[in-house]
């Protein structure tokens, strides 16, 4: 379960870093902006649902159990 969680937010880091290449890229030199960085911050948003989704998901099947923190000892 852990590996899919590190996917997913390595989904979401590679995402933002496009939508960083984008914003730093598009209209330079002249050249029109384009909407590719609105594209990858929303699929980064998408991402983001999905993965907090499936987290829910894993817990309500059981696959992962809050652990808590002790109150008191």
């Amino acid at each position: 379960m852990g590996f899919f969680i590190a996917i997913g937010f390595l989904a979401i880091l590679a995402s933002l870093g496009a939508a960083l290449f984008f914003m730093l890229r598009d209209g330079r030199e002249g050249k029109a902006k384009t909407s590719a960085m609105a594209r990858a911050l929303a699929l980064r948003v998408g991402f983001s649902v999905l993965l907090f989704i499936c987290i829910l998901v894993a817990w309500k099947l059981g696959y992962i159990r809050p652990t808590g923190l002790p109150l008191a000892r």
